[in-house]
């Protein structure tokens, strides 16, 4: 497709310009946008229960469904973008993501209304791993960076629609909250797509692969050996992870402080978040992809061992807003050590399977905390859950930066120098 694209004569770009700035932005206003599926029905969970009559297991499936779409969507839209470029199936995505709110608008049961939050995981993906595999294509020296700011889009998400949705029920309604959604991401989505419709030049594709397979070879694992590592770590990270984002506000609740504040400490969460995705760019700049995975993954046990001690009002906002600082730069880092480790030109593809890988976890992470809280009353076991599942994702990574420091690949310490 881009050398079709330079034959015809079509607008071509090159990476490190002004133009993939531009396009960074933009990406970061799409995926601020398209990240609403992810983030509104964590504040509306409370409200759907109580109007559906269902325990909080069965409330959470709303959700479980969310997150299978996106993870469905991020692996199949990111083939299609390997294969069509970014724009047409982001189209697909904008149509799919309002019309899944729409539905759930309407939808007279709770099986109706998580059919419809599947289609609205679906339409939620393109806003994520497809943009990030796609940038990552517009930088080389700064690509850390480049990932992080434009994953961040999905937590600055967290940080301004949680506040939102919660006026919307408490002024509106659950229902019509869902429908003014669907409208307003197809107005702002859909125009903001034709900024990215440019193609990269061929000969940087070309040169980023050649160092991908250096890198590959040095660090001594076969492919899909790595590529399952990395899925594995991703399930675990995000089961881990799933705890404090999904269930925050209803955590709170259950504790006797309302929903308002579970609303807080999960904007708190997001925005605290955005800025732990950018700081881990500029250190994955230096160090790598896998050794800011190990510190983000430690520092995620850290606040997670956190909430089993406390859960004061006042702790569980300042441990939110650590887990948020703590937590926020580990899912990028997967998709840059895809692009360490493997050919550009399966970015698509490769990101979007280990993006999938993540959102498992969170989907399964969901479920598990509802349930273990439905067998045992309480969020502390489910915490304890997470942090158990965090564990595994530290031993992968110190596996694969002990090989990467073994073979001297772009990942070793002695590289940060």
């Amino acid at each position: 497709m881009i050398i079709s694209a330079q034959i015809l004569g079509e607008d071509v770009g090159s990476s490190d310009s002004a133009y993939a700035w531009l396009r960074l932005a933009t990406s970061v206003l799409i995926g601020t946008v398209g990240s609403v599926g992810l983030w509104s029905y964590v504040v509306a969970l409370p409200a759907v229960q109580a109007d559906f009559g269902i325990t909080r297991a069965d409330a959470s499936l709303p959700y479980t469904l969310t997150m299978l779409g996106f993870a469905l969507g991020a692996a199949a839209i990111g083939g299609l973008v390997d294969r069509l470029g970014i724009v047409p199936p982001l189209i697909a995505c904008t149509l799919l993501l309002g019309g899944g709110f729409v539905a759930s608008a309407l939808a007279p049961s709770l099986p109706v209304f998580a059919l419809a939050n599947l289609l609205i995981g679906i339409g939620s993906s393109g806003a994520f791993a497809p943009l990030i595999a796609d940038i990552s294509h517009w930088f080389t020296r700064r690509r850390g960076i480049a990932v992080a700011v434009c994953s961040s889009g999905n937590y600055l998400g967290g940080t301004v629609w949680p506040p939102l949705v919660r006026h919307l029920i408490e002024t509106e309604g659950w229902r019509k909250n869902q429908l003014w959604i669907g409208i307003i991401c197809v107005l702002t989505m859909l125009p903001l797509l034709l900024v990215l419709r440019r193609r990269l030049e061929y000969h940087a594709l070309e040169d980023a692969r050649s160092s991908a397979a250096g890198a590959r070879a040095y660090l001594g694992f076969n492919p899909y050996v790595l590529f399952g590592l990395l899925a594995v770590a991703g399930v675990a990270c995000c089961v881990a992870m799933a705890m404090p984002q999904v269930h925050i506000v209803a955590y709170c609740g259950d504790l006797g402080y309302g929903g308002g504040p579970g609303a807080q400490m999960l904007s708190l969460m997001m925005g605290f978040g955005m800025v732990s995705r950018i700081g881990s760019g500029f250190v994955a700049d230096r160090i790598g992809g896998i050794a800011t995975l190990l510190v983000g993954s430690l520092m995620q046990a850290v606040a997670l061992f956190l909430y089993l001690l406390f859960d004061g009002l006042t702790p569980l906002y300042i441990i939110s807003a650590l887990f948020g600082l703590f937590q926020g730069g580990i899912v990028p880092m997967y998709a840059i050590v895809v692009r360490e480790y493997f050919p550009p030109q399966q970015a698509g593809t490769l990101v979007g399977l280990v993006i999938m890988a993540t959102i498992a976890g969170m989907a399964l992470g969901s479920w598990m905390s509802g349930a273990i809280f439905d067998l045992t009353g309480s969020y502390w076991q489910a915490f304890a859950n997470g942090l158990a599942w965090n564990l595994l994702n530290i031993a992968i990574a110190l596996v694969l930066l002990r090989r990467a420091r073994t073979g001297r690949g772009p990942d070793a310490w002695s590289t940060a120098s």
